[in-house]
């Protein structure tokens, strides 16, 4: 989980982001038309789309609700909560109407609230797929955090709820509108330093309350993978432009007796087709790192940090990489209203979701079966896109 920052992090256009940053969307391919449509008159539909939040917890409070007092296609239509201390609050806080008011028990009225458009859902990873899929079933569009469920049979069931009522469905992988990051896709996919030989992408940090959801497998589906090391694996795809071939991976967990259900470290290694080797730390033990850097041809350039909401810096053999923060949740939940809008591509779809919990289970496997490799190959077609 990322540390709680109260720092708003500096807004710079969106005109200006784009300048700075259209070079590493155009490598997507697939996903610049979507992106896009941010900086484009929306076809002249004027209207805001309304996003309901389900679950106020930290990410709810801290990042995605004030966001949704800066974007410029939806904003903060409803909230779902299961703490009713929290509703007059919220509600004061960014007048939300009774009527968008809802909790777990009556969510599926949101069928009826035709204020709603996007449902955005914020709970702890074991509820991700069941709010989806009612979301999708009330006929709402669907934004998942990551991870979007905690198997690939989950993923399966709420891409296909989605598909079934007609609904778009995203991720919350806000790193695909970080110019950073964007920067490490252009860099590594046109091997502008030469082809990328190795990688290594590390994620972690001490986590001082062990009594919270995401150490517990029967809310968080899993340890430090589920959750930060999903941002290495995702590093290492977008920063190479192609999917793993095998996996291996090892338990370091240090102190088993305090992680009873899920690792609190792990170690991994994925091996690609161009030959490229990444390897990856993801821990709740261990001191704080958070670092991306790929090793080419011409020298190495990485980031670090690399996953934070702000404050990320990045080097090249050139120089530091001159980018100023944005405020990312902003311009992916507009990316994703804009999708909605125009009818375009979503830029993280839920088969991208689905592809890496492939890959966590795989990892998964692997360290069950004391560090075999694995082979990846059997990714299913649908979710080759990178």
């Amino acid at each position: 989980m990322m540390k709680k920052t109260n720092e708003k992090p500096q807004i710079i256009t969106r005109r200006k982001f784009i300048g700075n940053s259209i070079t590493g969307l155009a490598v997507l391919g697939f996903s610049t038309l979507s992106f896009s449509g941010l900086v484009a008159a929306k076809k002249g539909n004027n209207k805001k789309l309304g996003i309901a939040l389900v679950g106020l917890g930290n990410y709810a409070e801290s990042q995605l609700a004030p966001a949704l007092l800066e974007t410029e296609n939806c904003y903060l239509a409803g909230i779902v909560t299961g703490t009713k201390s929290k509703e007059k609050q919220w509600q004061q806080k960014y007048n939300i109407p009774d009527k968008n008011v809802y909790n777990y028990d009556n969510f599926d009225d949101i069928a009826h609230n035709d204020d709603i458009d996007i449902v955005y859902v914020v709970l702890p990873n074991s509820m991700h797929a069941e709010y989806s899929i009612r979301a999708a079933k009330a006929g709402k569009h669907v934004i998942s955090e990551k991870p979007m469920a905690v198997s690939v049979a989950e993923c399966q069931q709420v891409i296909d709820a989605c598909k079934k009522q007609g609904v778009k469905l995203g991720i919350g992988y806000r790193l695909h509108y970080e110019p950073h990051n964007l920067e490490m896709m252009r860099l590594g996919q046109n091997q502008v330093y030469g082809k990328v030989n190795s990688m290594q992408a590390n994620f972690s940090f001490k986590m001082g309350d062990l009594s919270q959801w995401r150490a517990d497998k029967k809310y968080s589906g899993g340890g430090p993978l589920m959750d930060i090391g999903l941002y290495c694996i995702q590093g290492a795809i977008y920063t190479l432009g192609e999917l793993p071939i095998s996996v291996s991976a090892r338990d370091t967990t240090v102190n088993r007796a305090a992680w009873k259900t899920v690792e609190g470290s792990l170690e991994w290694t994925l091996k690609f087709k161009s030959g490229a080797v990444v390897n990856s730390v993801s821990s709740y033990e261990q001191d704080y790192q958070d670092s991306l850097v790929a090793t080419a041809d011409k020298g190495k350039f990485g980031l670090g940090p690399a996953y934070m909401y702000d404050g990320l810096k990045g080097f090249t053999p050139e120089g530091n990489m001159p980018f100023n923060a944005v405020y990312e949740q902003v311009l992916q939940m507009d990316s994703f209203a804009t999708s909605v809008l125009n009818n375009t591509d979503v830029l993280v779809p839920g088969e991208m979701g689905m592809r890496d919990m492939y890959i966590v289970e795989k990892i998964y496997q692997s360290m069950q079966q004391g560090g075999k490799e694995l082979s990846l190959a059997d990714i299913p077609k649908i979710l080759h896109k990178v």
